[in-house]
């Protein structure tokens, strides 16, 4: 037994491990293949519905059937990942040349998913049969066994275009991600017709053919003059803008109309948009936006926003494109596998990888194409032999016992056995010399082969074999006429499936937005136990005094152009921009702090809330569960970022109270075994918010700090405390970092 125990280093183990299944997941998931542009769970798919017959001109098959097919034969990982490749190659919207041609929903430009495999259907497009499994029986591409070995599976397929950049990619490996945008077909192709001619070409000069991304979406890429950059590193960011047009409405309104949306915007976004517009209205930050509706169809994307008669049109287009995701960006990673690797590549070297492998393809299929022209070659002029001759052989046939006789007749002039009628037929049988095949070829041959019009049928095949042989020789010899036969089908891909570019390719300004200036104003914020806040006006404040303190745990002026403060008992400080909370009328609702703050209602509560204009003017004492202590000058908290850290916390502490220091004379701390404590605030050092502070009271073991009360000197202040009135002026003044009086119940 411990002759089987291997020692080793448990590091190195883990070390190997890791790379092992990072290297798989770069090469045979996440990234495509820079020869056919595929990732391997959409070359499998593909091959597999070729394999079953589903061509564009025949039937549907259930997606259910196709998914299945795939994972047991090809790809294990699991039937999610296969539908959702098949899904994504019917989507029109994601790609610029869909490979399948999916019958029923498979999910929409808005994000709705597509409807389960077993209810959905799919079958080959035809420029998929054409353009990307037409040669796969010519043996031009290296089969291997599959994951258990049972069946084969092409390497690549032999795929005609530069289908990485007409379809693009996008994956996440490990360590190393892909984002390639699609592009135009006619465009692409032209380039790589350009390279061919001359593979001294540079970028620049590619780049006459290929503009910049062609996004099923449309839009506008704004940043054309980086676009050289991009294509030479394989890397950048490609700015871009959803199109816009202005439309007149009735009653003098205009409406701006959004036609074309960025590529990053399909799917939910669009939906995010429309909340972000929304959101610009009801935070004030525009009063221009009167309605907005989506109008988008299967015809396509129609999002009309209705704006006031004196709208400021062209300054609320730029903050559309200022505010919302309207204008974005798409980051560029072209990153592929080449020669077995993860390889960045420019525009120039994937067209050049992809017309090495135009080049490997074709001499595989010609020299296929050729051995099996020879064959028939080889066969022909034995069967031309044979009819000139037929007498002599029908004789050979008639007088040999067996086929072998008589094959050993045709093949070598062995005579011995077979009866001949004349002396001189015995001779002429001797000096034949028919090859094997040659030979079989005759034995096999029906009688009717004989009749003239098929004798020179036999001679026209013969002519056109020998054409044919002529035509794969000059172009297995010839690089040129090699290259000519790949243009050629290019062009035909072009003729037969090439369209308009969709994305405008421009140089725009940078979108430069006016704010207006908002009229500072005081105004209320309210915010009620359930945490939903709101503000309303000073005059509404006036007349539902007594409902608003009675509705709301937080109560306060505060300026229009100020933020609110949200201290938890976690010690975090997360701030809100009085802008961002609803403003409108008493009995509204409200929004919940969690969605416009960084505040999470789960995992913290909130302990004190003030406007930021307050925290100036005053200093803040906080106070822990472990009974710590400061004052720190409101100032500190007057941050530029959305959450901090309000104060310093011991492990297992956490904050019980913040109060603003005003008028307060006395703090009582209160313990949850029923000690109390009454010292001045003076007592309390001032100290930095990054400062844990110092100890208030002397807590006993499982003790804690569960309520601090302040009170002025003169004031009569008494509170509930297990149903005994504790006046807590009356109680006796002691000093900090005592033990306080117990209270007896």
């Amino acid at each position: 037994m411990n002759d089987r125990i291997i020692k080793t280093e448990y590091s190195e183990v883990m070390q190997k491990s890791y790379i092992d299944y990072a290297m798989s997941v770069i090469i045979a998931r996440a990234l495509p293949d820079v020869r056919d542009g595929l990732k391997p769970v959409q070359r499998r798919t593909l091959y597999d519905m070729y394999e079953l017959g589903i061509r564009y001109d025949r039937p549907y098959r259930k997606s259910a059937r196709i998914v299945g097919d795939t994972m047991g034969k090809y790809h294990p990982h699991g039937d999610s990942s296969i539908y959702e490749a098949l899904v994504v190659m019917t989507q029109d919207f994601k790609k610029g040349l869909p490979l399948v041609d999916g019958h029923g929903n498979f999910g929409n430009i808005e994000g709705d998913g597509a409807a389960a495999m077993r209810y959905t259907e799919a079958r080959l497009e035809k420029i998929t049969q054409e353009a990307f499994l037409a040669d796969l029986d010519k043996d031009v591409v290296d089969f291997l066994p599959n994951f258990d070995e049972t069946e084969k599976e092409p390497s690549v397929l032999p795929v005609k275009i530069p289908n990485l950049l007409i379809n693009g990619s996008e994956g996440i490996a490990v360590g190393m991600a892909t984002n390639i945008p699609p592009h135009n077909l006619v465009e692409v192709i032209n380039a790589t017709k350009a390279y061919m001619k001359d593979e001294n070409i540079t970028t620049r000069e590619l780049m006459r053919y290929v503009k910049g991304p062609d996004f099923p979406t449309g839009g506008i890429v704004i940043n054309q003059d980086e676009l050289l950059d991009i294509y030479e590193t394989g890397a950048g960011k490609v700015k871009i803008r959803g199109k816009v047009e202005v439309e007149k409405a009735k009653g003098g309104k205009v409406n701006l109309v959004i036609t074309e949306i960025p590529f990053t915007m399909i799917g939910t976004n669009i939906g995010k948009f429309l909340m972000d517009v929304a959101a610009l209205a009801e935070t004030k930050k525009t009063q221009d936006i009167v309605d907005i509706t989506n109008q988008s169809s299967k015809e396509g994307i129609r999002i009309v926003i209705e704006l006031r008669k004196d709208a400021d049109v062209e300054n609320f287009k730029n903050m559309l494109y200022k505010k919302t995701r309207l204008e974005d960006t798409f980051g560029v990673n072209m990153l592929a596998i080449a020669d077995g690797r993860p390889e960045t590549m420019g525009l120039k070297q994937i067209i050049k990888a992809n017309v090495d492998f135009q080049y490997e393809v074709a001499t595989r299929k010609y020299k296929n194409l050729l051995a099996k022209e020879l064959e028939k070659k080889e066969i022909q002029e034995g069967l031309i032999k044979a009819c000139n001759v037929i007498d002599l052989i029908i004789e050979i046939l008639r007088g040999s016992k067996d086929r072998n006789m008589a094959k050993a007749c045709l093949v070598e002039g062995k005579i011995d056995g077979i009866k001949f009628k004349t002396k001189e037929s015995k001779i002429m049988a001797t000096q034949l010399m028919f090859s094997e095949k040659q030979a079989n070829a005759i034995l096999d041959m029906r009688l009717y082969k004989l009749i003239g019009l098929e004798i020179e049928a036999l001679i026209n095949d013969h002519e056109e074999t020998m054409a044919n042989i002529y035509r794969y020789e000059d172009i297995l010899a010839r690089r040129d006429s090699m290259a000519q036969v790949i243009m050629n089908e290019l062009d035909e891909i072009k003729e037969a499936y090439g369209r308009a570019r969709r994305t405008e390719i421009t140089n725009a300004q940078e979108a430069v937005y006016v704010e207006k200036k908002m009229e500072e104003m005081d105004i209320i914020f309210l915010m009620d136990r359930f945490g939903y806040a709101r503000t309303i006006d000073l005059q509404t404040f006036e007349r539902n005094k007594d409902a608003v303190f009675a509705e709301n745990k937080y109560v306060f002026q505060c300026k229009n152009t100020g933020k609110v403060c949200l201290f938890t008992n976690m010690g975090q400080l997360h701030t809100i921009k009085v802008m961002d909370i609803p403003f409108g009328k008493f009995r509204d609702k409200g929004i919940p702090v969690d969605n416009i703050s960084n505040y999470d209602s789960a995992k913290e509560s909130i302990v004190f809330v003030a406007s930021q204009t307050d925290l100036n003017l005053y200093r803040v004492i906080f106070a822990t569960k472990s009974a710590m202590l400061k004052v720190v000058d409101g100032g500190e908290f007057d941050v530029a970022k959305r959450t901090v850290a309000a104060t310093k916390l011991q492990d297992g502490d956490e904050v019980v109270s913040v109060v603003t220091l005003k008028e307060q004379r006395n703090i009582i701390l209160q313990s949850k075994d029923g000690y109390f404590l009454r010292f001045a605030v003076e007592d309390i050092p001032e100290k930095k918010k990054g400062a844990v502070g110092v100890r208030g009271m002397k807590l006993g073991a499982n003790d804690y700090l569960e309520n601090v009360y302040f009170t002025r000197n003169t004031d009569e202040q008494s509170v509930e405390y297990k149903g005994k009135t504790m006046e807590l002026n009356k109680l006796k003044l002691g000093s900090r970092d005592s033990k306080g009086v117990k209270v007896r119940v």
